[in-house]
């Protein structure tokens, strides 16, 4: 899956939130949204996503996960979150939210759709503590190969920012 201008604007909007002065976060917490979709928007032919596929934000956020399309939900993976964090689950059908306290990397997908490969990946402030032990986490089927598309993006994203 490639970049769209749309995905990078929305990512794009995430690193500008993240670098804001903290003390204008202090007055409100950022909402970030991602929707679940049976068709990628820029690219009918991808199936079962999350729309963008990643987040950055920073700690303290909102993050929503709305179900535009039915039938999907969200699902931390337990071996891709920091240390020291719950796993989430929601229901399926039903919108989401979550705030995420603890700086890092989460991998995340939605429960029947895993085979499609319907993952995502949110990064929470400084990912420096996880996000490379995330990339070496063993994946199946189509999530593989949409793993890798994320982390290349997400490559190119950290390093813009450093």
């Amino acid at each position: 899956m490639k970049i769209t201008r749309r995905q990078n604007l929305t990512m794009m909007g995430g690193a500008l939130a993240a670098s804001t002065a903290p003390s204008i976060l202090t007055s409100s917490t950022a909402v970030h949204d991602i929707e679940m979709l049976n068709h990628d928007p820029d690219d009918k032919k991808e199936l079962m996503v999350f729309y963008p596929d990643i987040l950055m934000v920073q700690p303290g956020d909102l993050i929503r996960f709305l179900a535009t399309d039915n039938n999907h939900n969200t699902q931390a993976r337990d071996d891709m979150l920091p240390e020291g964090v719950e796993p989430w689950k929601s229901k399926i059908g039903k919108e989401f939210e979550l705030t995420l306290d603890v700086e890092g990397a989460y991998g995340y997908f939605c429960t029947p759709h895993k085979t499609y490969g319907m993952v995502g990946l949110i990064l929470v402030g400084d990912v420096s503590s996880n996000y490379e032990t995330l990339k070496t986490v063993r994946q199946r089927s189509k999530s593989k190969a949409r793993f890798k598309d994320i982390f290349a993006r997400a490559d190119a994203l950290l390093a813009k920012q450093a």
